[in-house]
């Protein structure tokens, strides 16, 4: 096929397998790699090149790495050092032991054995990073506790190649001397942060003064695979020297800038890259050997999942977070088929070997998904209620006049303010993990379902006097308004509203104080906007107070058309045409204005 033929192929099964597999609620990744495996040699034999194919996906991964170090600023990796060096060293050394183990017991020689297992230890970057980034968990304790591990198995691959020439007969070319692979690797890591500090900033800037976009994702690019082939060429891993420099980066003015232009890029050689590994995936052999295979698939995946529950356990305290870390990292790493392929040139295994390896790895990617979907949709529900130990914990000491439900952004606002004016309230939300956030900053919340009567009533509701309803949930915050209303009819109800329909559900019940939270904020920046202009002031604010006296009475006028569709319409251009005709009668009742 000629390039044009097999973009083509590669887009079409890129266009047709992700869609469906997110419709599925399998995510994109496990998409990618089944259109892989659909046009690759084993499959309908479209792309046969599956090496080269990889070697320009790997881009991909390493793009990922420098997109993600641009939002880790030093002192934030500093802050990783105990997951990075503890958890990832420990998880690296147990498990890869243990895998050790489990080969010799299985007859393999004790270098097949050695490569056998740490080459299993190693989690896939990209599928992890991938997966958490897809469904927003980068951030959470989990999230950041799987980032170090497998920021220390990106450092691992540098032993582990000077440890392969040791572990051959001497059928291959030795690198040199250990202290002198590893003089080399400290040598380039030292020169690109000396580099990023003192070269790439003055570079930046003269490029950005040319005010030319093409150039200057050009040499983002130049940037992000320059750096990697010069920490490529000394045996580390590339994706490791593209995450040096992004941090190197991640708190100049440019950060930004790099990170958008190089978006697109990293999108496409991502997917690239997972098809890729769904293409190498030697379907025979699965059929040959079908026991085998998927026996050892499943035997990875288990003990990969329960050594990383176990330091999760440690780590976090909790069951929920542990089991998250365990399924998404319990895969084994593209590096893998590196280790194995250099394995077999230095004759430490066997070539059937290899083979059988690279098929386990690439299934067992294939299960992250799977396993993360089946994970969100029946395990999570039925760990988080547990995660309190109990079904509530209001216990308030005093009896406060105010109840916050739900201390999220706009709750806990409120509460700021009235600790500020050292006035009383109990908070609740229904999130184990907000709550723990929330004491670490040295504020008391207390878990429950703010729904509930039996919490309400341990919350002193009937002593309370305001009830501010801040529940993200826009069903849950319906439920906590029913039953405030209905049992505690005394409590002056604020309710936060999410968007203009939640706001209509929360008036059609009868509550008057109605706040949504974007619309002042957007107000306010529109009133800006006009200034900047060359309104003046009080022209801005006037016309920020006729906005709202409008819109707080169109509000309140199509509440009870708010299912009618069409009705809806009519009055929005009726309205629209109302506050152009009252800002031009206010114009003509102020012509000395300037505008």
């Amino acid at each position: 096929m000629s390039f044009l033929q097999q973009a083509l192929v590669f887009l079409a099964a890129a266009v047709l397998a992700v869609p469906l597999s997110r419709r599925l609620g399998l995510g994109s990744v496990l998409g990618y790699l089944a259109a892989g495996a659909v046009i690759g040699p084993w499959g309908l034999k479209l792309i046969s090149d599956v090496e080269h194919i990889f070697h320009v996906a790997e881009l991909g991964v390493v793009l990922l790495l420098f997109v993600i170090g641009l939002e880790l600023q030093p002192s934030r990796l500093w802050a990783l050092r105990r997951s990075v060096f503890g958890l990832g060293g420990a998880q690296v050394l147990l498990t890869g032991a243990l895998l050790a183990g489990v080969g010799l017991l299985c007859g393999l020689t004790r270098g097949a054995a050695i490569v056998t297992g740490f080459g299993l230890s190693l989690s896939s970057t990209a599928f992890a990073l991938q997966l958490l980034a897809e469904r927003n968990r980068l951030t959470t304790p989990y999230g950041q506790l799987a980032f170090g591990i497998l920021l220390f198995q990106d450092l691992a691959v540098v032993p582990l190649l000077a440890l392969l020439p040791l572990l051959g007969d001497g059928g291959a070319p030795s690198p040199g001397p250990v202290w002198l692979l590893l003089l080399k690797d400290v040598g380039v890591l030292l020169a690109v942060v000396l580099g990023g500090r003192h070269l790439v900033r003055p570079v930046f800037r003269a490029v950005a003064a040319t005010h030319s976009q093409e150039l200057f994702t050009a040499t983002a690019l130049l940037l992000v695979v320059g750096t990697a082939s010069l920490v490529n060429a000394v045996g580390l891993s590339m994706a490791l020297g593209a995450f040096l420099a992004g941090v190197l980066l991640a708190d100049s003015e440019y950060r930004h800038e790099l990170e958008a232009d190089l978006a697109p890029f990293k999108g496409l050689l991502m997917g690239l890259f997972f098809i890729s590994v769904g293409m190498s995936v030697n379907l025979s052999l699965i059929l040959q050997k079908p026991l085998l295979v998927f026996g050892l698939v499943l035997g990875l995946v288990t003990l990969k999942g329960a050594v990383l529950y176990g330091l999760g356990r440690m780590a976090l305290k909790q069951r929920e977070p542990a089991l998250d870390l365990a399924v998404v990292i319990s895969q084994g790493g593209e590096f893998a088929f590196v280790l194995f392929s250099l394995a077999t040139a230095q004759h430490v295994m066997e070539r059937s070997l290899s083979e059988l390896l690279v098929v386990v790895v690439g299934l067992s990617m294939a299960t992250t998904p799977v396993l993360y979907a089946a994970h969100e949709r029946w395990v999570r529900p039925r760990l988080k209620p547990k995660a309190s130990g109990r079904d509530f914990d209001v216990a308030p000491t005093e009896d406060n006049p105010v109840i916050i439900a739900g201390f999220g952004r706009v709750g806990q606002v409120v509460g700021r303010l009235l600790r500020a004016k050292r006035i009383g309230f109990t908070a609740i939300d229904a999130s184990p993990e907000q709550i723990d956030f929330m004491k670490r900053f040295g504020s008391q919340v207390f878990y429950g379902d703010a729904s509930r009567l039996d919490l309400l009533r341990a919350a002193r509701a009937d002593k309370a006097k305001v009830f501010v309803l801040a529940i993200d949930d826009i069903q849950a915050s319906l439920r906590t308004a029913r039953a405030v209303q209905q049992h505690f009819p005394h409590l002056t109800l604020f309710a936060r509203a999410r968007n203009r329909v939640h706001a209509y559900e929360l008036l059609d019940m009868g509550i008057e104080r109605v706040m949504r939270e974007t619309f002042l904020d957007s107000l306010e920046m529109g009133t800006e906007v006009l200034q900047e202009l060359g309104l003046t002031y009080s022209e801005s604010r006037r016309a920020q107070e006729r906005m709202m006296e409008h819109d707080e009475r169109l509000l309140r006028e199509t509440a009870r058309f708010h299912r009618d569709e069409q009705k809806l319409v009519e009055l929005a251009d009726k309205a629209r045409k109302e506050l152009e005709s009252l800002f031009e009668k206010d114009e003509a009742e102020h012509p000395d204005r300037t505008a």
